[in-house]
């Protein structure tokens, strides 16, 4: 049985949006949380130093030491409560690509995990960030490479070439 889906992929190309739907078409509850959830939790300063988290103003990302610590201890924390019985959703960027998987296989160590890769044109996925208007521009196109790198999934879904819907089916199939 399934305890886990995480969902990665580059910034804009639909995590949330399919983690939404994914939530509200599974008969049991499941839970469900996203690396902008642990950004936004963190205090302000944690974004405006080299420690922190460091936006640039080419849309690179770059996760300082403190927030890998924070990183670190909130993904423990959701292995934790998927120990205890709660189903859980994840949406994340895999910044440092495969080595970010690894940091969930350690936290999620002995739970059973279903590893979405969401993929998505970059063109598109450039038109939904500018649309957007949260994010720096560019974050889209320079994650696109990084966060697949050397990955393996088991199951694949292109948000610019199918539905919401047909994504869901696709990853509820291997649920």
């Amino acid at each position: 049985m399934t305890n886990i889906i995480i969902l990665n992929g580059r910034s804009s190309s639909g995590k949330t949006t399919l983690a939404r739907y994914l939530q509200n078409s599974l008969t049991e509850p499941w839970l469900r949380f996203g690396i902008d959830d642990l950004i936004k939790s963190m205090p302000e300063a944690m974004l405006k130093k080299d420690s922190g988290l460091t936006f640039n103003g080419d849309g690179s990302v770059h996760p300082g030491t403190e927030f890998q610590k924070l990183e670190t201890a909130w993904m423990h924390g959701i292995g934790e409560m998927a120990r205890r019985g709660a189903r859980i959703i994840i949406d994340d960027v895999f910044l440092s690509g495969v080595k970010g998987r690894e940091k969930w296989e350690t936290a999620l160590d002995g739970l059973q995990v279903l590893w979405v890769g969401v993929f998505c044109d970059p063109d598109v996925a450039a038109a939904r960030e500018k649309e957007r208007g949260d994010r720096i521009e560019g974050m889209a196109v320079s994650q696109a490479t990084i966060v697949h790198k050397d990955m393996n999934y088991d199951v694949k879904v292109d948000t610019s070439k199918s539905s919401v819907e047909g994504c869901i089916r696709l990853i509820k199939q291997k649920v």
